[in-house]
């Protein structure tokens, strides 16, 4: 029989060590291949290892475990991780998915495990069960977030100053080694920062990375052309960069 793998997505990295842990201990045979640290990184990671079982923090900076969990449709069997019980009622009355709540007992947590047991030689759960555990969470994530102040400026040094380059003038970012590329409007500067970090700053709804080094502003899309395999090009405004977007991020532009 396969050796079952998983992968752990939260933002915590001392929860996501003692659930590796605890899995461990209860589940030896489980191979752990890796972890995230938010929705953007579990579905690169999840399109790069392809485990069997998911384990997703349900609010996370940047793309949500709901968010991801549409992402990755029916390839895994997912246990979503909430501090809110709230959560964890309504995602199990659905029976899609399973749950644990933090801080996570270790007892619950061997149900879990005995229940992914069983289920991994089955069909993986999905259909409109799943679909409609989503959408009742996404709304009760909607409900209990707080608006969260997204990064506004971007500070670049240029010669011997310092310049603040407000993000709507950001075409888009590209990973340029332990840089960042930043493309505005007006030019382009290198920064120490990471573009992982960048990520988890800038609001989702108007950045979206379309490449594991590439961030877009999509007021600066003009238009997507599909590909081959799932991957497809973006053309911006008045410019003449095309941005891959690779299978990974292809979800963020299906409605394009």
């Amino acid at each position: 029989m396969k050796q079952p793998t998983a992968l752990i997505a939260d933002d915590e990295p001392l929860l996501r060590e003692r659930l590796r842990s605890h899995l461990a201990t209860l589940w030896p045979e489980l191979r752990v291949l890796d972890d995230a640290r938010n929705g953007s990184e579990a579905v690169e990671l999840f399109e790069l290892h392809q485990p069997q079982v998911v384990f997703l923090d349900i609010h996370m900076p940047g793309m949500s475990g709901i968010e991801a969990a549409r992402a990755l449709g029916r390839r895994a069997h997912l246990v979503f991780v909430t501090a809110y019980e709230q959560y964890a009622l309504q995602a199990f009355e659905y029976g899609a998915v399973d749950y644990l709540v933090k801080p996570i007992d270790p007892a619950r947590l061997t149900d879990t495990v005995q229940r992914l047991r069983r289920q991994l030689d089955g069909p993986l759960p999905g259909g409109a069960a799943l679909d409609a555990m989503l959408d009742q969470l996404a709304g009760r994530l909607g409900q209990r977030v707080e608006a969260r102040r997204w990064l506004q400026w971007i500070k670049a040094s240029v010669g011997t100053s310092v310049r603040l380059i407000p993000v709507e003038q950001v075409c888009y970012l590209r990973a340029e080694e332990k840089y960042t590329l930043v493309v505005w409007e007006d030019g382009e500067v290198l920064i120490r920062k990471s573009i992982r970090e960048l990520a988890e700053q800038l609001d989702p709804e108007r950045f979206v990375q379309t490449h594991r080094s590439v961030i877009v502003n999509l007021a600066h899309v003009a238009e997507m052309v599909r590909g081959v395999n799932e991957t497809a090009e973006l053309r911006l405004r008045g410019r003449g960069e095309v941005l891959p977007v690779s299978r990974s991020y292809l979800h963020h532009f299906r409605q394009m």
